[in-house]
Formats: structure tokens, sequence, C-alpha cells
């Protein structure tokens, strides 16, 4: 018997491949299912981040949504600005032009307010009688300064040895009878007709410009003591000399600094330029401990006046202690312009010496720093001058009227604070004083036509007087229609 089918009759076996989409559509139909969402790679599972990564996350979010500090557009524009300034040719020019005609002028208004009690009641008959004598000065020392300014540097090379032979001729004839006066013990002075001339004031140019002319001819030549020395040691000598024989030794202090100034710039040798600093030094100890009444001064210093009493008119301290009372008094912004106490005869020299003093009692602490900040400007002037020169003499002639400026300064504000004995050195366009403020304005003319050599600063000025010019007949062409 042959095998029976077990299939049911009419049944079809699925066997060809067709029949799997039949299926899969009939399922399809059947119970539709739905589509899988497709994943980013993005969306992978990572480890979670440590602290320090959502730290730094962090602060770099934070760093992109800072706002900008609200200011520093205008902190770039003004340091561009300044850059900008400052490298130009005439910029020194300006700063040292500009200082001293603020301080000049200050000094001139209180001159008048200082000194009007004195001039009046000194035999002048007028409060102005003070004031007229130092605006005239002044106006000389100007014409000074402007004819000096146009002096070229080969000529100041020339005339340093005929200005520093001058100089000591000059200081010498203080000791000449019927031409030197001694004024409040000081044989510093020399009587010409109606007027007063002070030779030390006018030395102070001449040794700077000769110690720059001498220091820069020996310049890298200094290798034996006889060549370092001469004639650089006979010069200051003489000039140092002749001053501290007139009993002025707060001049002659004046003059060291300026000349170790110079040698210090002008690289003199260690060895040597140690050697004459304790020369120096022991000279200024020896005229200070062999005189009684600097070194009662030089003690009121040191023992802050407790030994001196404030209503002893006779004592040491008297000047220092009403110096002292005046800037006291003058608070934040003082007691007003012309105003001030200490002026009706309680301090000695208020329109002179202690003329800080008068400006810190009557324009306060304001006042009185406006001038240092006026000084300061003029500081940096003068060291632009000795940056940007290309000059070794120009440098080291700058450095010798830094000293005498600068430092003379310094040790005015010093003596009027209580700091310094009083060693009887006015303030620098300042303090009332003819030979003063000329000598002062005619070396600031000599630092005018150094600062006219900076590069570019000739074209800067030939520029500005063809503006000058132009502007000038424009205005005629209006004129004429």
């Amino acid at each position: 018997m042959g095998r029976q089918s077990t299939a049911k009759p009419g049944a079809r076996r699925p066997t060809s491949s067709a029949a799997a989409p039949a299926k899969a559509a009939g399922t399809a139909k059947a119970k539709p299912k739905p589509a899988k969402s497709a994943k980013p790679k993005s969306a992978k599972r990572t480890k979670p981040a440590t602290a320090s990564a959502r730290t730094a996350s962090a602060t770099a979010t934070a760093g992109r949504t800072r706002r900008p500090f609200p200011g520093r557009g205008l902190l770039r524009a003004i340091g561009a600005e300044y850059s900008r300034v400052s490298a130009h040719p005439l910029t020194t020019y300006y700063i040292i032009l500009i200082s001293v005609v603020a301080l000049t002028c200050l000094g001139l208004v209180m001159v008048l307010s200082a000194s009007s009690i004195t001039s009046y009641d000194g035999g002048e008959g007028s409060s102005f009688a003070y004031f007229n004598k130092q605006a005239g000065f002044a106006g000389v020392g100007f014409a000074l300064l402007i004819a000096a300014s146009f002096v070229p540097l080969t000529m100041w090379k020339r005339l340093a040895w005929w200005a520093m032979g001058l100089g000591v001729l000059m200081q010498a004839a203080v000791f000449v009878p019927g031409l030197g006066k001694a004024t409040k013990g000081n044989a510093n002075w020399i009587q010409i007709g109606g007027f007063q001339l002070q030779p030390s004031e006018f030395l102070k140019i001449a040794l700077a410009v000769w110690l720059g002319c001498v220091l820069a001819n020996k310049f890298g030549k200094m290798t034996t003591f006889s060549h370092a020395m001469i004639p650089v040691v006979p010069g200051i000598a003489a000039a140092v000399g002749l001053v501290v024989a007139g009993n002025d030794l707060g001049t002659a202090l004046v003059l060291m600094a300026m000349a170790l100034a110079c040698l210090f710039i002008g690289a003199f040798p260690g060895k040597y330029f140690a050697l004459l600093a304790l020369g120096l030094g022991a000279v200024t100890a020896f005229f200070v401990f062999s005189s009684e009444n600097r070194l009662n001064r030089l003690t009121t210093v040191i023992t802050g006046h407790s030994d001196q009493s404030a209503i002893d008119v006779t004592g040491q301290a008297w000047q220092s202690n009403h110096g002292l009372f005046s800037l006291a008094s003058g608070g934040w912004f003082g007691v007003g312009l012309g105003a001030s106490r200490e002026k009706w005869s309680w301090l000695p020299e208020a329109h002179n010496d202690f003329i800080f003093a008068i400006i810190g009692e009557e324009l306060g602490l304001a006042g009185t720093l406006a001038v240092i900040l006026v000084f300061a400007m003029l500081a940096f002037g003068l060291i632009r001058v000795m940056v940007r020169s290309t000059s070794l003499f120009v440098t080291i002639t700058t450095a010798g009227l830094f000293a005498w400026l600068i430092g003379q300064a310094a040790i005015n504000i010093g003596v009027v604070a209580g700091l310094l004995p009083v060693i009887g050195l006015p303030l620098p366009f300042v303090s009332y004083g003819g030979s003063s403020i000329i000598a002062s304005l005619l070396a600031v003319g000599v630092l005018l036509s150094f600062a006219r050599t900076e590069e570019g600063a000739a074209d800067a000025i030939r520029a500005h007087k063809d503006r000058v010019r132009s502007s000038f007949g424009v205005l005629a062409k209006k004129v004429r229609k």
C-alpha cells in the first residue's frame, strides 16, 4: 500500500518564498506595529562628569556670559591718547614750560599775600612793594628764559668754561670790601648800585653746564686718578669752598648734590666717586659741628622741638614751630587767600623761605599737594630730557639742574614740615628773591633748549610756526574784506 498523505483535502502548503510577504502583509494589516524612533549618535550614555570638569565648564560658561567692564573702553582710549601725546617730540618742552609758568604765577600771588603786612609795615609804604619787585624780577627771568631756549647745543658747550670762570670770580667778589655785602650772617651778596645780586644762584647753572661738558669729553677715559680728578675736583672745590667761606652752608649743600648727581650720571669711577662723596660729607660735618647755631638747629629737629618753647622768640624752634602752626591751621582747604594769621609778624621770612607754610595756611592741604604735584610734573619733564636725549652732555647737565631745582624744593618743603633743620633755602619759582627767580628761570631756558634737540622737535616747531603763520594770514584776509 502506498503512503497516505496526512494533509486535509483542499489545504495548500506554503513552500515558496512568495508566501512570506503575503503572510507579512496579512500580519501588518491585522496589527500594525509602531515605528522605532531614530536615536542620534550623541544620545549615547556617557559617564557622569567629575567635579573639576563641572567647575571648568561652569567657569567657561560664566566667562562667555560675563558683561564687560563699563569703563574699559574709556581706559583704553585714555591710554591710547597718553601714548600719542607722550610720543610727540614737543611734549617734554611743554611739560617743563607749563610747570614753571604755573609755579611762577602761584609764587607771585603768594608773595603778594605773604608780604603785604611786612611790605607796608617795613617802611615801603605799600602792600604791593615786594610784589612789584618780584614781578619785575620774573619779567627779567622770562626774557632770559626765552633767549636761552634758542641757544644751540654747541654754544652751551663753548660757553661752559667761560661760565664757570665768571661764576667763580663773581662768587669771590663777595669778599671784596665795598662790593660784597653780608646779609643775616651770610657774606653771599654783591651790591651794585641800588641792587643786590647773589652770585651763588648763577654759579649753580655754571657748575652744571661745566660738569656736563667736562664729563662728556672725559667719558670712558677716566682710568687713572689724575685723569679722573682733574679738573673735576678743583672746580667743585672752588665753587663749594667759596660759598662755604661766605657762611652759606645751605647753598653749598645744593652745589654738592649737583656735583654728585653729575658725577653719578657721567659714569665717574666708583672708587673715586666714593672718595669724593666721603670728602664732601666730612666737610659738611665739620661746618655743622663747628657752629653752635647750626648744631642747635640740628638738635631741635632730632628732639622734635621738645626742648624749645613755642613762645620763646629767641629760641631756635620759633620759626619751625610757627611754620607747623601755619600748616596745621590751614586744614583741608585753608583759611582763604590773604587771610593768613602767621604772616602778621609771627612767622619770620613768611614771603621767602617759609612761603610754603603760608600756602598751607591759606590754601590748605589741597594747595600744598597741588604745589607738590606741579613740582613732580616738572621732575617728570626733566627725567624725560635725560632719558630721551642722545647727547651725554645734555643728560649730565640736566641731572645737575634736576638736583638743584627738585632737590632744593624737597629740602625747603622738608624744612617747613619740620623734618629738616632750617638752612635758609628758598622754594624755587615761588619764594621771594630776585637772584633766585632770575637764575631759576634762566636754568629752565637751558633745559628748554635741550628739549628742542629731541628727535623730531625741530620739524614739529617748524610745522607749528607754519600753522601759526597761515592762521594769521587767514585773519589778515578777513580783516581786509
